[in-house]
C-alpha cells in the first residue's frame, strides 16, 4: 500500500456515527469536544463554522468539505452571534450512532461522519493536521461530489445495507479530503503527509513503508529520491520535520506496537521483522519512541 493508506489502515478509522444536519435559517448548534476525526460536507446552503480556541470563524458554502481532527468543541451557525443549542437536544430519542438527518428547517444541509481511531497511533496522523481542514476550491469540491450525492441518496431513500454504504462513503470522504489537503499544503506544509506530494521525498517515504525492515541508510534513501545525500537529508528534515532515520524508527515502532497488540508473535520475532538483530536493541528503540517497554505495551494492550 502507499504511505497514506498504510497510516489510515494502522489507525483503523471506523465510522460510529454518520448522518446529517438539516439546519434552519436562524439556528446555531453546539457540538462538544470529540475523540477521533469528524468529516462533513455542505450539500446545500451556507453556514458558519466556529471552533473553540480558533480566532477566525470559517464561512462554509455549498460543496465545501471540512475535517475536524483535533476534537475541539465547535458550532455550526447561520449567524455566529446566535445563542447555540446543544446538538443533543436535537437528537433526543434517537439511538446512539443512528444514521439520519437532524431536522431544522432546510436552509443548510450538511452530511458526513465521525470516526473513532486507534488512540495508540492517532498522533501519527493528527499531529500534522490543523484544527480544521477546509476544502473549498471548485475543482476540489467536484472530487467530493459523487460521495455527497451517494450519501444523500442513502440517507433519504433507506435501503437494505444502507448503514454500511453510508459508513464506507463517509470514510471515502475522509480519504479524499486528506488527499486534497496534501495538495493544498504542498508548497509550505510541514509533516510526512505533505511530503507525500513531493515526488522525490514521497519516493523515499514510500520505500520506507514498502519495506520497513530493510537496513535503510540516509544514502540509500537519498538514492531512491534521486538526490544527493546532503540535499536529501536537509530537504527531508525541513519538509517532514524529523530526520530520515528518526522517521524510519518511528514508523517501525508504530508497526511493532500494532504487532504487539494484535498478534501472538514473540518479542524476538517482532524485533527481527522490523530490522533489529537483537531484542535488546529493539526494546531500547521501542521505549524511546513509545514511552514504555515492548513487554509493558503488550501487557497494557492485552488488558485493554
Amino acid at each position: 500500500m502507499d504511505p497514506l493508506s498504510d497510516v489510515l489502515s494502522l489507525l483503523r478509522p471506523r465510522s460510529y456515527a454518520c448522518g446529517g444536519f438539516d439546519m434552519g435559517a436562524e439556528l446555531s448548534i453546539r457540538f462538544p469536544a470529540h475523540d477521533g476525526i469528524k468529516c462533513y460536507a455542505v450539500v446545500s446552503g451556507e453556514t458558519w463554522l466556529v471552533i473553540e480556541g480558533v480566532a477566525e470563524s470559517v464561512r462554509l458554502a455549498t460543496g465545501d468539505c471540512f475535517v475536524l481532527p483535533r476534537g475541539l468543541p465547535f458550532r455550526l451557525a447561520s449567524d455566529p452571534a446566535l445563542t447555540p443549542v446543544d446538538f443533543r437536544t436535537l437528537i433526543s430519542g434517537r439511538p446512539a450512532g443512528a444514521i439520519g438527518m437532524i431536522a431544522g428547517g432546510g436552509a443548510c444541509t450538511i452530511v458526513g461522519g465521525h470516526f473513532a481511531l486507534d488512540d495508540q497511533h492517532a498522533r501519527v496522523l493528527l499531529g500534522v493536521l490543523p484544527p480544521v481542514v477546509h476544502i473549498r476550491e471548485e475543482a476540489d469540491r467536484a472530487t467530493l461530489r459523487w460521495s455527497l450525492d451517494r450519501m444523500m441518496h442513502e440517507l433519504r431513500v433507506p435501503q437494505p445495507g444502507g448503514d454500511l454504504v453510508v459508513q464506507h462513503v463517509a470514510q471515502l470522504m475522509l480519504v479524499q479530503a486528506l488527499r486534497l489537503h496534501v495538495g493544498q499544503g504542498q508548497d509550505g506544509g510541514v509533516g510526512w503527509l505533505f511530503a507525500l506530494a513531493d515526488r522525490q521525498l514521497g519516493a523515499a517515504i514510500g520505500a520506507i513503508h514498502a519495506d520497513p525492515a530493510q537496513r535503510w541508510t540516509v544514502q540509500s534513501l537519498a538514492t531512491r529520491a534521486g538526490m544527493s545525500r546532503t540535499r536529501f537529508a536537509e530537504a527531508f528534515k525541513t519538509r517532514v520535520g524529523v530526520p530520515p532515520m528518526d522517521y524510519l524508527t518511528r514508523w517501525r515502532m508504530q508497526l511493532a506496537a500494532d504487532g504487539l497488540a494484535r498478534s501472538r508473535d514473540s518479542l524476538a520475532a517482532i524485533a527481527v521483522a522490523f530490522g533489529y538483530r537483537s531484542e535488546s536493541a529493539f526494546s531500547t528503540a521501542f521505549k524511546r519512541v513509545m514511552g514504555v517497554s515492548p513487554r509493558q505495551y503488550g501487557r497494557d494492550a492485552a488488558a485493554a
